[in-house]
């Protein structure tokens, strides 16, 4: 697989306004995740943008690598929060058993339908036994472009959890939400917490 160029080419454009406009304010979901974890974890974030959720996890005191595709979204987490972020696509994570946990807030959405099974199970391989991902994406009925010419995979609750569960997780909980991105557009959102299997 390989990033869609449209959409890492947004990113890089649309940096400053994402690190501005977004605030201070970690996501909704962050807390109640990190809230399952042992002090000290070890924790990978994808798609780390601005560097909002990077500095809430480093100031709970877990030992966070910050990733993103996107390298203009990376110089300004560092410059915002100073979170050591590092650049990294999805399609280069190669780690084994490095991680307790993996954040992945409103990134995995841009992962070709195609693809996501890849991803997935290079987060299950970068995971300790017992290590637990998030992710939350738009849902949808087909794979398309959303009004930023970004690509979005908008799928079905049934496609998300079948493809979790493929892919080797335990999906302990999901939420089915409305939200709002950053296209302006108000829409139901659905967010998984899954566990790697210690066996």
């Amino acid at each position: 697989m390989t990033a869609d160029p449209a959409t890492i080419a947004y990113y890089e454009a649309n940096a400053p306004r994402y690190t501005l406009s977004f605030g201070q304010a970690p996501s909704r979901h962050l807390d109640r995740f990190l809230d399952r974890l042992e002090p000290g974890s070890r924790l990978l974030e994808l798609g780390c943008g601005g560097g909002r959720d990077s500095a809430r996890i480093i100031e709970r005191g877990f030992d966070l690598d910050a990733t993103d595709g996107t390298p203009a979204m990376v110089r300004k987490a560092n410059e915002r929060f100073d979170v050591g972020a590092r650049v990294m696509r999805f399609d280069e994570l190669d780690e084994e058993k490095a991680y307790d946990a993996v954040w992945a807030h409103a990134c995995l959405l841009h992962v070709a339908r195609a693809d996501l099974p890849g991803v997935l199970a290079a987060i299950l391989r970068a995971l300790k036994p017992g290590g637990w991902h998030f992710a939350n994406y738009k849902l949808g009925t087909a794979e398309g472009r959303d009004p930023l010419g970004r690509l979005a995979n908008m799928p079905d609750e049934g496609w998300l959890e079948r493809l979790y569960r493929e892919a080797g997780f335990r999906i302990e909980a999901t939420e089915r939400y409305r939200g709002e991105g950053a296209d302006g557009v108000q829409r139901d959102w659905y967010a998984l917490t899954v566990q790697r299997p210690t066996g």
